[in-house]
């Protein structure tokens, strides 16, 4: 029996499978791009209003560090290619991350890969067939992009390198993940080594943007090279040529690693359990061992994370004067530098507040997989109360972002308030303090979902993309104050900028209050899952 035996049909049915879990994945990016067009048109019709577009952006560095550098804003294509270009990179990767981890690590774990082995199936077909799953994925987003943001006016030739940067990045990471399934101990940890591998790179690409590496920078990670091609300036492909040598050479470690690893396990063995029952003896102490390995991680992503941005906010003079219409301002004493580095540090914080819901909403949605794996049932059957099971996961995730939040907080303070003078540690750390009850707010929500209607959870995620697109999207699309207003980041008073508007804090910590007691009352009244 050959390595390939089984591959064709194996891909045919697994495609039938995955592809309503694909779908979504492929139209939000294109929609992604395809809005970006229409809105340039309908928000910016003038060159006026392009030009206090590109003032705005130049007033808040913090927005290149997520959405790449600003090289057109003149049109509709460099405007596509600013908002969309990163933002749809990341998804691709992500989802390409999933197919693969999905379709090989995860069926190991849930016993449906040995059925499959036990069929005419070469060892390496389930592998073979979720990384060509992701090709057929990436290459499908990077054709429906291009014909859905061609049809609604985007440029050819600019819109062909923006998509196929989405097809590129989508091919890298699906390779991280091949090798990712092979290194974790199971799908879980596979699946978080690759997206911290993403994030990773993709933070990488924001500092090196923002430190002054220029083109030389944009060479060292997957999110660098589509910059690279330039989609509306340059529209030169030949960079993300990189994307598929990766590919090639990720796959092929991915494949060698394969073949010497026992099936169901990863290179990196679990850890063994104890043998007492140590702090897994209570609930509370079983919620915080569930976690506790991930939450290790994500506290050193963020001090990491606090560290790198708080080191770029001694450039944001540097930007400033860069840039002859803002220096002009500055000159006329309209506007300090130091309002340009307090708005760099709000705008920061609210990144980092949207990546720490990302935290507590994944830890809410545990309480479902526990439920759907079974796990929750035997717990419940004893003396347990639901309510003191749901309590012992909300406060993980309630303590665990606002403890994110802090240390994000002091080390950025850290850094910038010795490098910078107009910037004061206290502030700083007030500022991610007072940044956690909006955090919490979505939490809330996550709360809610699980507690009242679990099977629509995905609502929880739907808060995060939300708030993400008000807070940082909003105000450059001119959105009205009530809709900018439905952000909880939005009430969060700015404590490092003149005076600060403590009025919505209340609002916030009310509506938290309220959220998860709707969630308690929904999850003691619901059948389990």
């Amino acid at each position: 029996m050959s390595a390939t035996t089984g591959v064709r049909p194996l891909l045919a049915a697994t495609l039938h499978q995955d592809a309503r879990a694909i779908a979504p994945w492929v139209v939000l990016i294109s929609v992604l791009s395809a809005s970006s067009i229409l809105a340039f048109a309908l928000v910016f019709p003038d060159p006026a209003d392009r030009s206090a577009l590109e003032l705005a952006l130049a007033g808040n560095p913090a927005l290149s560090l997520v959405f790449g550098p600003v090289r057109d804003l003149a049109t509709a294509d460099g405007f596509n290619a600013w908002r969309a270009g990163q933002l749809g990179a990341l998804f691709a990767g992500l989802m390409t991350i999933l197919v693969v981890v999905r379709n090989s690590r995860a069926g190991e774990d849930s016993g449906q890969a040995e059925l499959v082995a036990s069929a005419v199936v070469g060892r390496p077909a389930r592998l073979a067939v979720a990384v060509l799953l992701a090709v057929i994925a990436s290459v499908a987003l990077g054709v429906v992009c291009f014909v859905l943001t061609v049809a609604v006016g985007g440029g050819v030739a600019a819109t062909a390198v923006l998509a196929a940067s989405f097809t590129a990045s989508g091919l890298v990471f699906a390779g991280v993940a091949a090798v990712t399934a092979q290194v974790g101990s199971d799908a879980r940890s596979a699946s978080s080594l690759a997206v911290g591998a993403l994030a990773g790179l993709y933070v990488l690409r924001g500092y090196l943007d923002m430190s002054g590496a220029g083109e030389r920078g944009q060479w060292w990670t997957p999110f660098g090279w589509g910059e690279l091609a330039a989609p509306s300036v340059d529209d030169d492909p030949r960079p993300l040529l990189l994307s598929v040598v990766a590919t090639l050479v990720l796959v092929a470690v991915a494949f060698a690693l394969q073949s010497r690893r026992d099936f169901g396990h990863g290179l990196l063995a679990p850890r063994r359990g104890p043998e007492r029952a140590g702090m897994t003896g209570s609930v509370w102490g079983l919620a915080l061992s569930l976690h506790r390995e991930a939450l290790v991680g994500w506290m050193a992503g963020f001090a990491a994370l606090g560290l790198l941005v708080g080191n770029l906010a001694t450039t944001i003079d540097d930007v400033v004067a860069d840039n002859p219409a803002m220096a002009s301002i500055v000159a006329a004493g309209v506007v300090r530098d130091s309002d340009f580095t307090a708005a760099y540090v709000v705008t920061i914080l609210q990144v980092i507040a949207i990546v720490a819901s990302v935290l507590g909403v994944q830890v809410v949605l545990r309480i479902c997989a526990e439920e759907l794996d079974v796990r929750v049932d035997p717990l419940l059957a004893g003396s347990l109360r639901r309510r003191t099971y749901l309590a012992s996961n909300a406060l993980v995730a309630f303590v665990a972002t606002g403890l994110a939040m802090l240390v994000a907080g002091v080390s950025l303070g850290l850094v910038a308030s010795a490098r910078e003078e107009s910037l004061e540690f206290g502030d700083v750390v007030l500022q991610a303090v007072v940044t956690v009850p909006g955090v919490w707010v979505l939490v809330g929500i996550a709360l809610l979902v699980v507690g009242a209607a679990p099977r629509v959870r995905a609502v929880a995620w739907l808060g995060v993309v939300a708030t993400f697109a008000l807070t940082l999207l909003g105000p450059t699309f001119r959105l009205p104050d009530w809709a900018l207003d439905i952000s909880p980041l939005r009430h969060v008073p700015r404590v490092v900028l003149p005076a600060a508007d403590w009025s919505g804090l209340v609002g916030l910590l009310v509506l938290v209050a309220a959220l998860t007691v709707a969630g308690f009352v929904g999850f003691r009244r619901r059948d389990l899952l």
